[in-house]
């Protein structure tokens, strides 16, 4: 399956990265592509994360990385990453 980002997903990487970049530049740079990385080996096993609880839609799910929630949609051919946000904020 291949993977696509949303622009909300893709925007949110950013503000990730702008923070963390804050206190440590490489750390950031770093970071965001640790989330970039898990968000594509969501391809090879789609069914990996978990359903998100707000939602209990089994196509809906989330992956948690460090203290992050990569939240994402499975379809037919690909997988959508919807977003990706600290784990307590919704």
């Amino acid at each position: 399956m291949t993977i696509s980002w949303t622009r909300e997903a893709l925007r949110q990487l950013t503000a990730i990265e702008k923070f963390i970049a804050g206190n440590n530049p490489a750390r950031a740079e770093t970071f965001v592509n640790n989330l970039v990385e898990h968000g594509e080996l969501i391809a090879q096993n789609p069914w990996i994360g978990r359903i998100v609880p707000e939602l209990a839609n089994p196509d809906i799910r989330e992956i948690i990385v460090k203290k992050y929630r990569l939240v994402y949609k499975i379809e037919k051919e690909k997988i959508v990453i919807l977003t990706v946000f600290e784990g307590h904020k919704l």
